[in-house]
């Protein structure tokens, strides 16, 4: 059986070289070409207005307003995969402090692992797809990354009298 501790950081470092690998593909493949059709949508829409064209500067700003939204959501997503892998990284190292059972503890691996995962997916699939469907997978991916944290947060701070400290301070 898998330790919590070797789940969270093997996970977090494949969670962060698949964040550095969608942001170096975005930043090559993706972003350049839309930040210029940004700048293009908005350029129009000042045109258009300048011209008292208010239909068409509406429709060019509203185009700037959905590459936008889809062009965070995409920056968004990597940021948080990298994010949430040093996390991940940063509890494997501390994690056999918890004070839970290997049982729990792996339980709550999980919970962070999945967390990480999903959300940033579900706010990945925004940018492709604004309906109910994405909101609900990156809801859901947060709330559970919510609960474990919440759950790993409480593990930490109750005080295993049974463990000898290894605390620096205690006398």
């Amino acid at each position: 059986m898998i330790s919590a501790r070797k789940l969270l950081i093997a996970s977090g470092l494949l969670l962060a070289i698949w964040g550095m690998a969608y942001g170096f593909f975005y930043a090559v493949f993706v972003e350049h070409q839309t930040l210029d059709r940004m700048g293009g949508a908005l350029a129009s829409g000042f045109t258009f207005a300048a011209q008292r064209n208010l239909p068409a500067a509406d429709a060019a700003f509203g185009e700037f307003t959905n590459i936008s939204y889809a062009y965070v959501r995409q920056v968004d997503a990597h940021g948080h995969w990298i994010g949430l892998s040093m996390l991940l990284v940063l509890f494997g190292i501390v994690f056999h402090r918890l004070n839970a059972s290997p049982k729990n503890q792996l339980w709550l691996a999980w919970g962070l692992v999945c967390g990480a995962v999903v959300f940033p997916l579900g706010v990945l699939m925004e940018s492709f797809n604004t309906g109910w469907g994405p909101r609900l997978v990156a809801v859901f991916g947060s709330a559970v990354m919510i609960l474990a944290l919440a759950a790993t947060t409480v593990a930490f701070a109750i005080e295993d009298v049974s463990k000898p400290s290894d605390h620096y301070l205690s006398r």
